[in-house]
């Protein structure tokens, strides 16, 4: 199973530039640790500080080698037209693959905020990723609101596109439009496991055979098992993101391991760790002790 990170964008602070700092060093952490890929979320009309995906991961880009990165974006919140420049662009800064993950989105408040009607999100989620696609091909959009549309510079080379999606009518649309499936963070093991088998079965009539199935996790990897639990105890005790518990990995080194190694016999192929921890030290901890993660699940 390979090992990427997913940074976390929201950061509770009063500077505004220690939130970017923490992004970066954390970019850094991840080369150094020898991630197998990085990335960044999308939101958008927060209450308190989100770094905006495009720009921040420019930045970060400067910290990172030459393996895969990419960004999520909610399509229905964009114009195709400026998403197709803006990724196409980022896959020219990045030395490795560029990998646009995409969802719909599903907060009525960002939606409004964007001037989005969220029940036309489905729609102008297709029609926007076709708009995409065709775009980083060299076309030129003949017909539409974009008509004559067209961008450069265009990807060095062809832009996965992982698809984010929890209810099985969603997953059954990634299998037909996506390289690959992107799993919810939220999903227990008996979760992700059932999901898993909608994602196939709607491969298999789509006639597809994707390579990758990914998943986020949100993690904690400690210095031992008791340090894990007790520095996690206080966002447990909050109920971290809503999220079951069992969703989450904590432990150290061996129990994460195993952890990822169950998800991968069931068939995931790449985990993407978002810290759960705030605290920088602690993150940046986190990331180097999941290198040993990585070379465990590597001899197994």
């Amino acid at each position: 199973m390979r090992i990427g990170i997913s940074v976390a964008s929201n950061y509770d602070v009063s500077d505004v530039r220690a939130g970017a700092r923490c992004m970066i060093e954390r970019a850094r952490a991840a080369e150094a640790a020898g991630l197998a890929c990085l990335f960044v979320g999308d939101h958008h009309v927060t209450p308190r500080p989100y770094y905006q995906n495009t720009p921040i991961l420019g930045r970060m880009l400067a910290e990172w080698g030459d393996r895969p990165s990419g960004a999520l974006y909610l399509l229905p919140l964009w114009n195709p037209v400026l998403l197709a420049e803006q990724t196409a662009t980022l896959a020219c800064i990045a030395r490795g693959r560029f990998i646009l993950q995409c969802a719909l989105g599903g907060d009525r408040r960002q939606s409004a905020g964007m001037g989005v009607e969220l029940a036309r999100r489905v729609p102008m989620f297709e029609q926007g990723l076709a708009i995409v696609r065709a775009l980083w091909r060299g076309e030129r959009v003949t017909r539409g609101p974009f008509e004559g549309a067209r961008i450069s510079p265009l990807p060095p080379e062809p832009i996965e596109v992982w698809i984010g999606a929890s209810a099985n009518v969603a997953i059954d649309r990634a299998a037909k439009l996506g390289d690959a499936w992107l799993g919810d963070p939220g999903m227990d093991e008996a979760t992700a496991r059932r999901k898993l088998n909608v994602y196939r079965e709607a491969c298999e009539r789509s006639g597809r055979s994707p390579a990758t199935i990914a998943l986020r996790r949100d993690v904690y990897v400690g210095a031992s098992s008791a340090e894990a639990r007790a520095t996690m105890a206080p966002y447990l005790a909050e109920g971290h993101r809503g999220f079951p518990e069992e969703a989450l990995l904590i432990g150290d080194v061996g129990e994460v391991a195993d952890r990822l190694d169950r998800l991968h016999r069931i068939g995931y192929t790449d985990a993407l760790m978002r810290n759960i921890t705030a605290n920088q030290t602690q993150a940046l901890a986190c990331i180097e002790r999941l290198a040993r993660v990585q070379e465990r699940l590597a001899v197994r």
